[in-house]
């Protein structure tokens, strides 16, 4: 029985997490996977932010070269840390 609890309460943790950035992804007009695990989203505005490996917006200094994890190097442009937390939460406040 404790299995099943316990297989139910990891798989419902990982969907939480799959679905966290639904709003962000939305309206970013490009997503990028980046090569230290975090992720880059594009606004249609041509602004960036980057979410970090642990699903928070995070800072990042204009003009820093980031990777993808396909080797592809993109420039930082215009930091939305504000834009992608409000974006981040909207997904958080809708029972998560």
């Amino acid at each position: 029985m404790f299995k099943y609890i316990l297989v139910f309460v990891l798989t419902s943790a990982i969907s939480a997490a799959a679905l966290a950035n639904d709003a962000a992804r939305a309206e970013a007009r490009q997503v990028f996977n980046l090569k230290d695990g975090s992720t880059l989203y594009i606004f249609n505005d041509g602004k960036m932010a980057m979410e970090d490996r642990y699903g928070r917006a995070a800072r990042m200094k204009p003009d820093t070269v980031m990777e993808t994890r396909d080797g592809q190097k993109i420039m930082m442009h215009g930091d939305e840390v504000m834009r992608l937390e409000s974006l981040l939460k909207k997904d958080h406040s809708d029972g998560y």
